[in-house]
């Protein structure tokens, strides 16, 4: 009985001795779209700059590393690609932290061919099964901003100005192109645009560089059985399924010029033709894009459609860098830690003022997603990870120093800095007070004015 998952896809076997590459491409060949090997790490991670694997099968014991080592490396860049570790018996506890650090699944020397297709299987049918449970969780009624409770966490100017814009745009038809660094939060904005919208549809996400290009017209599209090597079964493309809701291009900078112009023709015919079909289908879905590219820079440099630029280009929105909002850290981090303290099953760190005034002293290159990060590690370590104990300051600010955006008016400046007080004593107000320099009266009628109520 042959399995029901796809196999249209690219699998990497990665070990030292050619009588396993050679044993694991014969057996794998035959089923799976295709099958490289490689002898050791640099090897494999040539081939990997060359093409998308969907699988990699990788030996624990590689010349000057082990498969544990480097998948702990890879994992900083890729949290897509599932991998399967070869282990002996004598491995075992290596083994179990490889799948704690992110490993798939591993198999136990000696092993059959059988038991390393079914090992397989077992990753790509869950990959297959988390994508369907994503894809169709929200289809069973329209989704709204309440029903989600996606918010935007912070009181910048910047921020706000990017909430309203958000609300103003959402119930349009228009695409939206969404700049910003990496880490910055573009999917959160382009889910709350369609949580926003009234669609019925679902919100389906897809990272163009983390696909194949020789398969990302089948992810877009679909494809008909027999279109190409591998095709065994018919498949409906993520348009399909994003039909009445919203599809997300993420890394849209990455996709290939050829593809670039089948988007183009389906914004503006609404209609998408699949690998091997002559027929067309019509689609309703709002395009949403985002990029951690300047796509003019790519324009100019011929490595992006000028006319797909300006059909994504119609409204923009740029999302600012966390250093660039250092004054939305303690709302950020109140709100990340509770969440992470949550999912984690543990009790919420107990942040300082002091950890405020050391989080805004660092420079954060990858955004809010490098805070959630270290927030989750300061859960599990109890306290700050070392690098944010450090003595040095990357971002150039001042500890001491009350930490707020260009833009804020004197009202602001006085909310933030007598809450931010209040935190740091816990709310005793006869304390801020006397720290501030101002009677608790003072700190009362502030607090009735800002309709902010404490206990004490």
């Amino acid at each position: 009985m042959k399995p029901t998952v796809l196999r249209d896809v690219a699998i990497l076997v990665i070990d030292d001795e050619s009588g396993m590459r050679n044993f694991l491409q014969r057996a794998l060949q035959k089923e799976y779209g295709l099958v490289e090997t490689a002898a050791d790490i640099d090897e494999a991670e040539q081939l990997r700059q060359r093409c998308h694997f969907d699988l990699i099968i990788a030996d624990n014991r590689l010349p000057h590393t082990t498969g544990a080592e480097w998948l702990q490396q890879m994992r900083k860049q890729d949290q897509d690609t599932d991998v399967i570790l070869i282990t002996g018996y004598g491995d075992m506890d290596v083994a179990i932290s490889a799948l704690r650090g992110g490993a798939s699944d591993f198999i136990l020397k000696p092993f059959h061919a059988d038991e390393i297709k079914q090992a397989i299987e077992r990753c790509l049918a869950r990959r297959t099964q988390n994508r369907d449970a994503f894809v169709t969780r929200r289809t069973s009624a329209p989704a709204t901003s309440q029903q989600t409770g996606i918010q935007f966490i912070g009181e910048t100017p910047a921020i706000r100005q990017l909430g309203e814009v958000v609300q103003r745009i959402a119930p349009t038809l228009s695409t939206v192109l969404i700049q910003g660094e990496t880490g910055t939060g573009k999917e959160l904005i382009a889910q709350s645009i369609h949580e926003l919208s009234g669609r019925s549809g679902p919100f389906v996400p897809l990272n163009c560089g983390s696909i194949s290009p020789d398969l990302l017209e089948s992810e877009l599209f679909g494809h008909t059985k027999g279109a190409f090597t591998g095709a065994y079964n018919s498949h409906q493309g993520l348009c399909y399924f994003a039909n009445g809701g919203t599809l997300f291009l993420d890394e849209i900078a990455e996709m290939p010029l050829p593809m670039q112009a089948k988007l183009l023709r389906m914004l503006e015919t609404h209609s998408i033709r699949p690998v091997g079909s002559e027929r067309e289908t019509s689609v309703d879905c709002r395009i949403v894009a985002a990029t951690n590219r300047k796509l003019e820079e790519q324009v100019k440099n011929n490595l992006f459609r000028e006319d797909l630029y300006y059909r994504l280009n119609v409204l923009t929105l740029d999302v600012p860098a966390l250093r660039h909002r250092l004054a939305d850290i303690p709302l950020l981090t109140k709100y990340l830690i509770n969440k992470l303290a949550k999912e984690l099953g543990i009790p919420p760190y107990p942040i300082s003022h002091q950890d405020i005034r050391q989080l805004q002293s660092y420079h954060w290159p990858g955004n809010v997603r490098e805070l959630r990060n270290v927030l989750e590690r300061t859960l599990l370590l109890g306290q700050l990870p070392i690098e944010l104990l450090s003595t040095d300051n990357p971002s150039g600010n001042d500890d001491s120093e009350l930490v707020v955006p260009t833009g804020w008016t004197l009202r602001e400046v006085e909310r933030r800095y007598l809450l931010d007080t209040l935190e740091y004593v816990e709310g005793n107000k006869s304390e801020a007070a006397r720290r501030l320099g101002i009677s608790r009266k003072t700190i009362e009628r502030k607090l009735n004015e800002w309709e902010i109520d404490t206990a004490h």
